[in-house]
């Protein structure tokens, strides 16, 4: 059975890279939860590093994910350098990283620089997370917390962003992606509402105005009172 390990970068005590009052712990946390939801929903058993705004050191995570047999670890990022200066999304895997993890980085940054994330690549480091942790393991950082433009596909394109990493991450694992089937709308109670458009004493007046409302694509019927 497949089982991952998703990493959200940060928190608690450690905010991560901040912009005007942004802070990249708090973006990656929200949106890999939403991810870790998605995997779920198709029958992957996933754990997580942290769930809330925690502080959870490098050792901590690496020393998680030795306890356990995990397929794959991802870890979740947002990225900075100068306010402005620097744009798009980019994967990392260990410098040493096999043919499964460079895989799953490229399946993730393809699906990125397909929202709209400016293609910084598939790149190598020598990121403790990466380095000691057993699984495959990548890094991601879903473009420049410092870049408004950056941020603004983040939250715009939030859903795509979402459901991008999801499948290439159950593509890796063989499992196809399926879009979530969508919920009718309702009222909270569940009580439909009726709009009448007007009483007739002489039913040929009723008739012209039935045939008038579904000329207007109203779904309408006589109903006599």
């Amino acid at each position: 059975m497949t089982r991952l390990l998703f990493d959200y970068g940060h928190g608690g005590t450690d905010p991560g890279a901040m912009y005007k009052g942004r802070k990249e712990a708090d973006d990656v946390l929200s949106i890999g939860k939403a991810v870790a939801a998605e995997v779920r929903r198709h029958g992957v058993a996933l754990d997580e590093t942290r769930t809330s705004n925690k502080t959870v050191s490098l050792r901590e995570r690496s020393n998680m994910e030795n306890r356990k047999k995990y397929d794959y670890f991802i870890s979740f990022h947002r990225n900075a350098f100068q306010p402005e200066k620097a744009k798009g999304a980019e994967t990392f895997l260990f410098t040493t990283g096999g043919a499964l993890a460079k895989q799953l980085a490229e399946r993730i940054q393809k699906e990125l620089v397909a929202v709209g994330f400016t293609n910084r690549g598939v790149k190598r480091a020598n990121f403790h997370v990466l380095r000691e942790t057993k699984a495959p393991a990548i890094l991601i950082e879903i473009g420049f917390i410092d870049n408004t433009a950056d941020n603004q596909l983040f939250d715009k394109k939030r859903k795509q962003i979402v459901e991008g990493i999801a499948r290439a991450i159950l593509a890796q694992v063989g499992v196809t992606y399926k879009a979530a089937a969508s919920k009718p709308t309702s009222s909270s109670t569940g009580t439909l509402y009726r709009v009448m458009a007007g009483s007739f004493a002489d039913k040929a007046n009723a008739e012209k105005q039935v045939t008038r409302l579904k000329k207007a694509g109203f779904e309408a019927v006589i109903m006599p009172k």
